[in-house]
């Protein structure tokens, strides 16, 4: 089965690596990016296409004329699009036979829209999906390919999510590329009423307020933690990242949220919240005995 691809960051290079080896898959072009200024994951796809003698081009427009003409002369059966982050038009998601099949990783219908796999851990979700399904002109809203779900673990942080999401699609992209081949596959229609949309997040949602709860901190410090760009804490007129934490149960009713209890030896910092306390466990704080409180 004649494919084309489009991606550029690590999930893109995770799948287009299964396709390449895939029987049923013959890769006739890729569309990539050089560069993001958007996606801290962000892979170029292109040393993957010169070692297997693909077509590549970088694209910054994937619905500009010369790009769905290039596309329409490379005779896809279907179109792959795996990690991109701009809009598919109504033109190339009719290019091919079978459509363009894109990627969201949440429980389709419902966490339509931006940062599923952060909204997902910040709100501390227990469950998650791995959801393929045929584009069309709305957000995620296309009829569903294959759909897997995903526990999350409360020790999971955001890479750890993301490697159980890569692996649960490989499976599903090695299996479904064979029923599309053989015609042998099923779409199904998404019940729209159970639907809600994620918004984009911005840097006011990364930041550590330790008015809020041990666990809402918590999460939030594991939603955005590698690879993507950090909770921060405003300190001192400076921002600061902070990376892994771990909560606690112990209570101090007379202390103010964001007070230092304790430095340990290895630069961790437990802090006074507003449900109990919490460890910052790895983060870019300066190290000082002398700081009272975090704010």
């Amino acid at each position: 089965m004649r494919i084309f691809f489009i991606g550029a960051v690590k999930f893109s290079e995770a799948m287009l690596n299964i396709l390449i080896e895939h029987k049923d898959a013959e890769i006739v072009g890729i569309a990539t990016k050089s560069q993001s200024r958007f996606n801290a994951d962000h892979v170029n796809l292109s040393f993957i296409a010169e070692e297997n003698d693909i077509q590549y081009k970088y694209v910054k427009d994937i619905n500009a004329p010369h790009i769905l003409e290039w596309i329409e002369s490379l005779n896809p059966e279907v179109i792959y699009c795996f990690g991109w982050s701009s809009l598919i038009k109504k033109e190339l998601l009719n290019l091919s036979p079978l459509g363009v099949i894109g990627y969201h990783p949440a429980e389709l219908p419902m966490n339509r829209g931006r940062h599923p796999l952060i909204w997902a851990l910040v709100l501390g979700l227990e469950r998650t999906g791995s959801t393929f399904f045929k584009m069309d002109e709305g957000a995620d809203s296309g009829e569903i390919l294959s759909q897997y779900f995903i526990s999350i673990e409360r020790e999971d942080y955001a890479a750890d999510l993301y490697e159980k999401i890569i692996e649960s699609a490989k499976i599903q992209v090695h299996k479904f590329t064979h029923q599309l081949a053989k015609r042998e596959h099923l779409f199904i229609a998404q019940d729209h009423s159970k639907a809600n949309l994620w918004r984009k997040r911005g840097m006011a949602d990364g930041r550590i307020d330790f008015r809020m709860s041990s666990d809402s901190i918590y999460n939030l410090i594991r939603g955005l933690s590698k690879p993507y760009v950090g909770a921060h804490i405003d300190f001192q007129e400076n921002e600061y990242k902070v990376w892994a934490a771990q909560t606690c149960d112990d209570l101090y009713p007379n202390f103010e949220p964001g007070k230092v209890l304790e430095i340990d030896s290895q630069g961790a910092i437990k802090v006074v919240t507003g449900s109990s306390s919490i460890w910052l466990v790895e983060h870019e704080i300066p190290s000082s005995n002398s700081i009272e409180y975090l704010f």
